[in-house]
């Protein structure tokens, strides 16, 4: 479904400017700091961002990645958070057009990209991004298909709840947040969630394999955060997952 330029391009302002949201959730939350409060600052002589050094990417190109007072290098995680967001986000209406699945697409790309990058560094994945993502993103898949209106609602249970039945059997494995942002992925998905989770679980088993033949049994101590894998598989699943579905659906009849 096309779409037009117009929509496109802001779709991808609007990513960036969200993206600039995430990189500070993605900065502060991980040390329990407020998301208000200070404003945004150089981190080295702390003086207080003018707005036009706020403007998503753009800024940080201008400023050729340094603080204009002090000098301070500033890193491209911000900046490339940002573009990230502003790329999905655009892609997503290239794609879907301005439709209620857009809608529920955009919110659960562009709520991957700050939680993979936490769940990286820190092993985490917020609930303060995942939950409050779960409701709009089920109601723009449900408007997407009004007549399958359940669909979503039993993709959001059944990930969350099969990746639960995992959790409680083996809680090293993985963390409540993964649980949390299947329900996510799975309201979205629906059915196609089966192949995203399938996909992560097959990339996760990969790596491992990857690190026992690097590392020998040392690789049995190393943590592997699976966010990253629940959100390769839900990107996948977005283009493979249907095509997968109605292969498989056509098997059985």
């Amino acid at each position: 479904m096309s779409a037009p330029l117009a929509a496109i391009a802001l779709a991808a302002l609007l990513g960036a400017v969200w993206g600039s949201f995430a990189a500070l959730v993605v900065d502060r939350w991980p040390a329990g700091a407020s998301l208000v409060r200070p404003p945004s600052a150089c981190p080295g002589c702390r003086r207080r961002l003018a707005p036009w050094e706020l403007v998503p990417v753009a800024s940080w190109v201008a400023l050729r990645g340094r603080c204009r007072t002090c000098e301070r290098r500033i890193g491209p995680a911000a900046p490339a958070i940002e573009a990230a967001c502003a790329v999905l986000a655009a892609g997503v209406i290239a794609l879907y057009g301005v439709t209620w699945a857009a809608a529920a697409v955009l919110v659960l790309v562009l709520v991957l990209v700050p939680v993979v990058v936490i769940d990286l560094r820190h092993r985490l994945i917020p609930d303060i991004l995942v939950l409050p993502a779960i409701p709009p993103a089920a109601a723009g898949a449900i408007l997407a298909d009004p007549s399958r209106w359940w669909v979503p609602l039993a993709g959001a249970a059944g990930a969350a709840g099969f990746l639960l039945l995992l959790w409680l059997l083996h809680p090293a494995g993985m963390g409540l947040g993964d649980v949390k942002l299947a329900a996510l992925i799975g309201a979205v998905l629906g059915a196609s969630a089966i192949p995203a989770l399938g996909i992560a679980f097959a990339a996760g088993a990969l790596l491992g394999v990857v690190l026992l033949a690097r590392m020998g049994s040392r690789a049995r101590k190393v943590a592997v955060p699976f966010g990253p894998f629940l959100a390769a598989g839900a990107l996948a699943a977005l283009w493979v997952g249907p095509p997968l579905i109605d292969w498989y659906a056509g098997r059985l009849g």
